[in-house]
C-alpha cells in the first residue's frame, strides 16, 4: 500500500494491515464477527457512548477485502438476501376499529414515545412488520424507533437509522467531498420507516408526527448514542407516494435516486426510483458536516 487509507474515519497504515492479516491467520476460523470484535478491542475503537464500533469495523474489513488488501474467511452462516423480512406478528389485543377525528382535537393527548423496553419493541416490530409495505427488518446500526399513541392506542410508527453511503443530490446539496462524507456520515440519519396504521384517518397527522420527531431527534440521539446529528434524510417511493407529508413538515426535496439500493456500491441491485427528502437539524449543518473539506 503506497499511501494511508481513511475508512470510516480511521486511518489505515501499513502496520494496521499487517495486524489485520495476522489476526485473520490466527483467529479467522472463528468468523468475521469475531474478527471485527477483536479488532475493536485491540484498537480500543469506540463510539462516543463507549460501545465498540463493531458495525463500522465489519464495514472497514469488507472494504479492505474489496480493495484486495486482505482476504476474509468464508462466512459461518448464510447472509440474508435482498428483500428478506423478519417474521413478526401483531398483538392480539390491538384495537383496529376506525379512528376519525380532527388533529386539533387530539393534539394535547397525542404522544410520541421512544421505544425502549422489550414490550414496546415487540409492539413496534409487529406494527411495522404487518402494516409497512417494506415490512420490518432488523437494524444493522444505530437506530431510534418511535410509536405515536393516543390514549395508549397506537396510531403510527417511525424510525431513524444509518444514512445511505452515497447519494448524489444529497451530497451536492451539502457540498460534500468524498473525504468529508467519510468523516461526517455518522451525523446524518435516515428516516427508514414511517407508517400510519390503516384504520387511522386524522388529516395532518403524518406531517405533525414528522415535525415532532425531528424536533426531539438530536436530544434523543445524544442521550442514547452520545453524539450529535446535523441532518435527516428519507427516500419516498414515487410510484406509491407523493411525499406530501414531508413537504408539509418543511422537508426539502433535492432530487431522486437512480434506481439503486441505499447501499448498493456495485450497481448490482435494481430498486424503484425514489424522491430524496432532507431536513437540516441545525442552521450550521453544512459547517458541521464538513462542507468543502
Amino acid at each position: 500500500m503506497d499511501q494511508d487509507l481513511v475508512i470510516r474515519g480511521r486511518v489505515i497504515r501499513g502496520e494496521d494491515l499487517q495486524l489485520i492479516r495476522q489476526l485473520i491467520e490466527r483467529e479467522g476460523a472463528q468468523g468475521r464477527s469475531h474478527l471485527s470484535n477483536r479488532l475493536c478491542e485491540i484498537w480500543d475503537w469506540r463510539q462516543a457512548n463507549g460501545h465498540f464500533r463493531q458495525i463500522a469495523c465489519r464495514d472497514l474489513l469488507r472494504r479492505l477485502e474489496a480493495r484486495g488488501l486482505i482476504a476474509l474467511p468464508a462466512r459461518l452462516s448464510g447472509v440474508r438476501g435482498t428483500g428478506y423480512r423478519n417474521q413478526t406478528r401483531t398483538p392480539a389485543w390491538l384495537n383496529c376499529a376506525p379512528w376519525q377525528s380532527a388533529l386539533g382535537e387530539l393534539r394535547d393527548e397525542l404522544s410520541l414515545q421512544l421505544v425502549g423496553d422489550s414490550k414496546q419493541l415487540t409492539l413496534y416490530k409487529g406494527l411495522v412488520g404487518t402494516y409497512h409495505y417494506l415490512g420490518y427488518q432488523q437494524a444493522t446500526g444505530a437506530q431510534l424507533k418511535y410509536i405515536a399513541c393516543l390514549q395508549d392506542r397506537p396510531l403510527a410508527c417511525l424510525s431513524f437509522g444509518p444514512a445511505a453511503w452515497k447519494i448524489g443530490p444529497r451530497d451536492q446539496f451539502i457540498g460534500w467531498s468524498v473525504q468529508a462524507r467519510q468523516h461526517h456520515l455518522r451525523t446524518v440519519v435516515n428516516n427508514d420507516r414511517f407508517v400510519i396504521l390503516p384504520w387511522v384517518e386524522i388529516k395532518g397527522l403524518a406531517s405533525s408526527l414528522l415535525s415532532r420527531a425531528v424536533h426531539r431527534l438530536r436530544r434523543d440521539w445524544q442521550t442514547v448514542y452520545g453524539h450529535d446529528l446535523a441532518l435527516v434524510e428519507s427516500f419516498v417511493e414515487q410510484e406509491r407516494f407523493a411525499g406530501s407529508a414531508y413537504a408539509a413538515a418543511n422537508w426539502l426535496c433535492v432530487g431522486q435516486t437512480v434506481g439503486r439500493g441505499r447501499n448498493d456500491r456495485s450497481h448490482a441491485e435494481g430498486a424503484p426510483r425514489k424522491s430524496i427528502w432532507l431536513y437540516p437539524l441545525r442552521q450550521d449543518f453544512r459547517v458541521v458536516l464538513g462542507q468543502g473539506e
